[in-house]
C-alpha cells in the first residue's frame, strides 16, 4: 500500500477546512466535564446526601454560593461566541434562582416519598431514586435554559439521561411537586408543559407528532394539567393535545387528541389463557 502524500493539494485543502471548522466550533471536552462538575457541586451543596462537606454557619453557605457564581461565569465564558449575553449577569440571575430550585426539589422528594409505599424515608428518595435524580438535574438545567444559555443545559440533561435512562429536555415546563416512579425510558419533549402533582411511570413518552425542523419554534409536545397520572408505556403526542386535570391515562395508551378533565383512558386488550389439554401438541418455546 502506497503511503499517503500529506503534502498534496487535496490534503492541504482538507487541513485548511478542518482548522477553520475547529475554530468555528470551539467547544472542548473540558466544557462537558466542567459543566457536570458544576452540576455536582451544586447538588452537593443543596443535599448533604452527595457530599461529606460540612457547613457550620449561614456565612459558609453564602461564601460557597459566591464561589459557585464565579465558577459559573468561568464556565459560560468557555462558550465564546456561542453565547451572546453577559456571563456575569447570567450567573447572578441563576444564583438568585437557586433557593426556588431547592424548594421545588424538596417538594418533589416529599411527593415521591408520600406516593411510593416502598420508600422508607425522604433521604432514601434523595440519595437512591433515579426519578428524583432526573428531576433534580432537570430543574437546574431548565433554569439555565430559560436564561438562554446554549449547549450547557443539554449537556446536563444528557448526563441525567445517561445516569437514569430518563430523558427530559431542559426546555420542558414542569410544575412542582412532580413524581417519576421507576422512570426508565421516560421521554419528555422540549415544549411539553406539565402541571403540579403529576405522576409518570416508566416508558411514558410526551412527544411530537412531527419532527420536521421547520417546527422548531412551535409547540410540538402535549400539555398535562394538574393531578394527572400516566401509567407505563403510554404515548401522548402533539402540541395541541391537552390532558385535563385529574385524569388517569392507562398503560400502553396512544393519545393524539385532548382528553377532558376527570377522564380515565385505557387500552383495552384481551389476554387468553389456555391449558395444555386444549391442544393436541403443546408448543415448545426455546429461548
Amino acid at each position: 500500500m502506497e503511503p499517503i502524500e500529506l503534502g498534496n493539494n487535496s490534503f492541504y485543502d482538507f487541513a485548511e477546512s478542518l482548522l477553520s471548522n475547529r475554530q468555528t466550533h470551539a467547544c472542548t471536552a473540558a466544557l462537558k466535564t466542567e459543566s457536570i462538575e458544576y452540576l455536582n457541586e451544586l447538588l452537593n451543596l443543596l443535599f448533604p446526601h452527595f457530599s461529606n462537606k460540612i457547613y457550620y454557619t449561614p456565612e459558609d453557605i453564602l461564601a460557597k454560593l459566591r464561589l459557585m457564581e464565579r465558577n459559573l461565569i468561568s464556565l459560560v465564558k468557555q462558550l465564546n461566541s456561542s453565547f451572546g449575553g453577559d456571563p456575569v449577569s447570567l450567573s447572578k440571575e441563576f444564583t438568585i434562582r437557586i433557593p426556588v430550585i431547592y424548594t421545588n426539589l424538596l417538594a418533589d422528594a416529599k411527593a415521591i416519598f408520600s406516593g411510593d409505599p416502598a420508600a422508607e424515608s425522604i433521604d432514601e428518595v434523595i440519595i437512591a431514586y433515579p426519578g428524583f435524580a432526573a428531576i433534580a438535574i432537570y430543574r437546574i438545567a431548565h433554569e439555565l435554559y430559560s436564561l438562554k444559555l446554549p449547549i450547557i443545559p443539554r449537556i446536563l440533561s444528557e448526563y441525567a439521561h445517561q445516569l437514569t435512562g430518563i430523558d427530559i429536555h431542559p426546555g420542558a415546563s414542569i410544575g412542582s411537586p412532580f413524581f417519576i416512579d421507576h422512570g426508565t425510558g421516560i421521554v419528555i419533549g422540549e415544549t411539553a408543559e406539565i402541571g403540579k402533582n403529576v405522576k409518570l411511570y416508566q416508558g411514558v413518552t410526551l412527544g411530537a407528532l412531527s419532527v420536521d425542523k421547520s417546527l422548531s419554534q412551535t409547540k410540538r409536545h402535549p400539555t398535562i394539567k394538574d393531578d394527572v397520572i400516566i401509567y407505563s408505556q403510554a404515548v401522548i403526542l402533539g402540541g395541541n393535545t391537552v390532558i385535563g386535570e385529574k385524569s388517569i391515562i392507562g398503560g400502553n395508551a396512544w393519545i393524539t387528541q385532548s382528553i377532558p378533565p376527570n377522564s380515565t383512558v385505557y387500552n383495552k386488550s384481551e389476554v387468553r389463557v389456555r391449558t395444555g389439554n386444549e391442544f393436541e401438541n403443546n408448543f415448545d418455546f426455546i429461548i
